[in-house]
């Protein structure tokens, strides 16, 4: 007889997307996201909007995870969700709820380390994704963070560098604000840079010792120059738009990049794998895939749907968490700060 496979529910929600999904073994069956619109207004996400705003979203995107997978709750093997990091706020959300489920349906709780979800999310089954063999050079690239991790098994993992300020995605937002651009503005400039020259305007890279990254001196040279730049004429940015945002693209890449290969090389990792929102950056995933011939690296890029936060990357890490029955209590805490 064939073991039962596992049905696990999976739910998201560290910053401002709600998500749910069902994991069944290392298949996704469904992986539902509600967006918050309401942040674009603000520039950034707003942690008590965010976290009124999962409030109102969670049931709805569970039923409709449900209901996409043909599932009946009665089904499920166990109940994951993610613990840290994110925005406290919007962690409880998740976190309450899913607490509250599992206890009704007496399953397993997983909690989940939202930053190992985006790694693990190269191991999902599924047509288009190929998995690493361990040990790997992990690289997280976010909004909220900028990470590289020596990769040893599925929860075996040693930070070896992060930004010592802002994440990419970060500086990503907070130039294009500084270009008129509307938030978030990663995936704008991408757009906008197809057009442009990445050489036109050179910007700093940064000298940060070790395996750490720094941004923040980017995005201060960056508004400095446009701020002068319209002193001198009001239409500057417009009239080298997508210069502008091929050249700040190419550098922001670049800072990630040399480090990449700092840490591969001293720790003779040959494959490179990528996750996170920005792991959908053109330029980035340009840069990487040149780089298999050159520096002999076996690259792996997730699909785009599994880039951004979203819940089956929860529910395949909760999957290797249940086969080592590794469950939580319902005395966990949610954690703004959670380490590998």
């Amino acid at each position: 007889m064939l073991p039962k496979p596992t049905l696990i529910l999976a739910i998201e929600s560290s910053c401002d997307d709600t998500a749910a999904a069902l994991v069944r073994d290392r298949k996704v069956l469904s992986n539902c996201i509600a967006n918050q619109k309401i942040h674009e207004a603000y520039g950034g996400v707003v942690p008590e909007l965010a976290s009124r705003a999962h409030q109102s979203k969670i049931i709805p995107v569970v039923h409709q995870a449900l209901a996409e997978a043909n599932i009946d709750k009665n089904d499920l093997t166990a109940i994951a969700y993610t613990q840290g990091p994110g925005l406290l706020g919007s962690l409880l959300v998740g976190s309450a709820f899913a607490k509250s489920l599992a206890l009704s349906l007496k399953v397993p709780l997983i909690p989940i380390n939202h930053m190992q979800g985006h790694l693990l999310v190269h191991f999902i089954e599924e047509e288009g994704i190929n998995t690493p063999e361990f040990p790997f050079l992990g690289v997280t690239v976010s909004g909220g963070h900028t990470q590289l991790v020596k990769v040893n098994s599925h929860f075996e993992m040693e930070l070896l560098g992060t930004t010592l300020d802002d994440a990419i995605g970060e500086a990503f937002d907070k130039c294009g604000k500084q270009m008129g651009l509307n938030y978030p503005s990663g995936p704008e400039i991408d757009k906008l840079a197809q057009k442009g020259d990445p050489h036109k305007f050179e910007f700093p890279i940064p000298k940060v010792e070790g395996y750490d990254v720094s941004y923040s001196g980017v995005k201060t040279a960056f508004t400095n120059f446009i701020s002068n730049q319209k002193q001198k004429d009001s239409n500057f940015v417009t009239n080298n738009l997508e210069d502008l945002c091929a050249s700040l693209q190419y550098t922001l890449v670049q800072i990630i990049l040399k480090k990449i290969e700092q840490v591969a090389k001293a720790f003779s990792l040959n494959q490179v794998v990528i996750g996170g929102g920005v792991a959908a950056n053109s330029e980035l995933r340009k840069q990487l895939m040149s780089r298999q011939k050159s520096h002999q690296w076996a690259v792996y890029l997730p699909p785009l749907k599994y880039t951004t936060d979203n819940a089956a990357m929860i529910g395949i890490a909760a999957y290797y968490k249940f086969l080592n029955k590794e469950y939580g209590t319902f005395s966990d805490a949610s954690e703004s700060r959670l380490n590998y």
